[in-house]
């Protein structure tokens, strides 16, 4: 089976990079004390602090396989290849909302990298992929749950 590419910005490599090395470190050593003091406990058979601590373990060895699966498939997007002419991952993307006649600025991001609090939008999303290769002044539909939604293109930054 062939491993999808995860494209990231440096931002967002650096990111992976830094919690995998504390899941690695920090968070194996405390689960490692969680599960010495539960041993001291005594009986596993009925030793709730010990499955707990064991569940936790688990839960941290399929997240830091998780990272480094997607560190080693990453594409790091480089910043110097951005542009502004066309929409691409790295772009901050300022659009209006025609229904609503709305300004909303967009970062477009790999899918890794999503947090719609900061508007990062993924390349994957339906809103994400409509937008990648239109230029300034275009006008883009989006089929969305809600229906066709139409917004047009007014800036293209890095």
């Amino acid at each position: 089976m062939e491993e999808k590419e995860v494209i990231l910005t440096q931002e967002g490599y650096d990111k992976l990079e830094k919690e995998l090395n504390y899941l690695r470190t920090e968070k194996r050593a405390e689960i490692a004390d969680r599960i010495k003091v539960a041993l001291g406990f005594g009986d596993l058979s009925e030793n709730s602090e010990y499955d707990e601590a064991k569940t936790a373990q688990a839960e941290n060895e399929v997240k830091i396989a998780e990272l480094e699966n997607k560190i080693r498939h990453a594409k790091i997007i480089d910043e110097k290849d951005i542009d502004t002419e066309t929409i691409q991952v790295g772009n901050i993307v300022q659009v209006l909302d025609m229904e609503f006649d709305e300004k909303v600025e967009y970062t477009i991001v790999g899918s890794t990298e999503v947090n719609l609090l900061e508007n990062k939008i993924s390349n994957e999303s339906p809103l994400g992929s409509a937008l990648l290769g239109a230029k300034k002044n275009q006008v883009i539909e989006v089929n969305a749950p809600a229906g066709i939604m139409k917004y047009k293109i007014l800036s293209i930054k890095k």
